[in-house]
């Protein structure tokens, strides 16, 4: 499989983790505790994978900062907390920062 799907899968299930954080209540509720360990298991499994290819400090920085800014996203959407300028503002610094990391060092 593509190292691209893998780094894909890694984001997408840390962000689905981590929004059942939210909803594991300190780990009081058992599915969404579940839901949060499996999510980190298939992130972290399919970063390992993706690192095969990419540089760590890119994937790294891809997968921290794209799952960071969708998080945020999530945080809005599902959980009605605060969008301002100043989190649109963070959110574009992040995602210049990956921009830049890849620049600087390749894709791989």
């Amino acid at each position: 499989m593509n190292a691209y799907i893998f780094l894909a899968v890694a984001i997408v299930a840390e962000v689905f983790a981590s929004s059942m954080l939210k909803l594991s209540d300190g780990f009081k509720n058992r599915l969404p505790s579940l839901f949060l360990v499996i999510g980190y298991i298939l992130s972290f499994y399919s970063l390992s994978l993706a690192l095969k290819v990419f540089p760590l400090g890119t994937a790294y920085a891809i997968w921290a900062g794209v799952g960071t800014s969708l998080t945020a996203l999530i945080g809005v959407l599902l959980y009605k907390e605060l969008f301002n300028y100043k989190k649109l503002l963070g959110m574009v610094l992040i995602i210049g920062g990956v921009v830049m990391m890849n620049l600087a060092g390749g894709s791989h």
